[in-house]
């Protein structure tokens, strides 16, 4: 299971539109990388996207790849969807 300490988007009640309870959310698509795993990934994507955005309030999970060499994963990569409060 994925924690990075907020409800994924992918969760049941989690989609993006069911947190528009404000006039308005920005949407942005980045990618986090990990040599770990995919949920490394996820959370170096959400902690990096935080030290300049404030307010991030869901995480869609879009796609999951990995890179390989000589049969070894050797990074992990997840594209996400933020959301957050425009104020």
């Amino acid at each position: 299971m994925l924690t990075v300490g907020m409800r994924l988007a992918s969760e049941p009640g989690g989609h993006m539109s069911d947190r528009l309870d404000t006039n308005a959310v920005k949407i942005i698509e980045i990618m986090g990388v990990s040599p770990n795993n995919f949920e490394d990934a996820l959370a170096q994507a959400v902690s990096k996207a935080a030290e300049s955005i404030n307010g991030i309030s869901s995480v869609e999970v879009i796609r999951q790849t990995a890179s390989v060499r000589d049969a070894q994963i050797v990074r992990y990569e997840v594209t996400v969807k933020l959301s957050f409060v425009v104020k």
